[in-house]
C-alpha cells in the first residue's frame, strides 16, 4: 500500500480564476490619484517656498520671524509641510507594499508611517512656533 503514488491532478484555471480573491483591482486607484493631486499640489508651494528662501537670504533673526508670523505665510508653510510629509508616506507605502512581503509588511508600514508622522508633526510645530514667536516679538516691540 506504502508503494502506491497519489494521482496527479492538473488544474486548468485561467489567470483571472487565479487573482479571483486576492483583492479588487480598484483599490489603488485613489492612492494613485492621491499621489497625483499631492505632487501637483506640490510644485507651487515649493516654487513659492524657494523664492522666499532667496528673499530671506541675509535677513535677521526678528525679520525672519516677522516673516513667518505673517497669516499668509504661516498658511503656505503649514500647507508645504504637512503636503509633503503626506506625499512621502503616500511613496514610502507604495515601496512597501512592492518590496516587503511576508510577516514585516505590516511592521514596516506601521513603523514608516509612525516616523513621517512624528517629522510632520515636528515640522509643523516647527512652523507654528516661527509664526508665534514672531507674533509677540511684534507685540512686545510695539508696547
Amino acid at each position: 500500500m506504502s508503494n502506491m503514488k497519489k494521482p496527479h491532478i492538473t488544474v486548468m484555471r485561467s489567470q483571472l480564476s487565479r487573482a479571483r480573491g486576492l483583492g479588487s483591482g480598484q483599490a489603488g486607484v485613489g492612492h494613485w490619484w492621491a499621489e497625483r493631486a499631492s505632487a501637483v499640489a506640490l510644485v507651487p508651494l515649493s516654487g513659492w517656498f524657494v523664492i522666499q528662501v532667496f528673499r530671506l537670504a541675509g535677513a535677521s533673526q526678528p525679520e525672519v520671524a516677522k516673516w513667518g508670523a505673517r497669516p499668509f505665510n504661516t498658511t503656505m508653510m503649514l500647507s508645504l509641510v504637512i503636503l509633503t510629509f503626506y506625499h512621502t508616506q503616500l511613496g514610502l507605502q507604495v515601496i512597501i507594499d512592492d518590496y516587503v512581503h511576508g510577516k514585516a509588511h505590516l511592521p514596516a508600514g506601521l513603523l514608516m508611517k509612525g516616523i513621517v508622522f512624528l517629522l510632520g508633526l515636528f515640522g509643523t510645530v516647527s512652523v507654528l512656533k516661527l509664526a508665534l514667536a514672531g507674533s509677540t516679538k511684534g507685540r512686545v516691540a510695539a508696547g
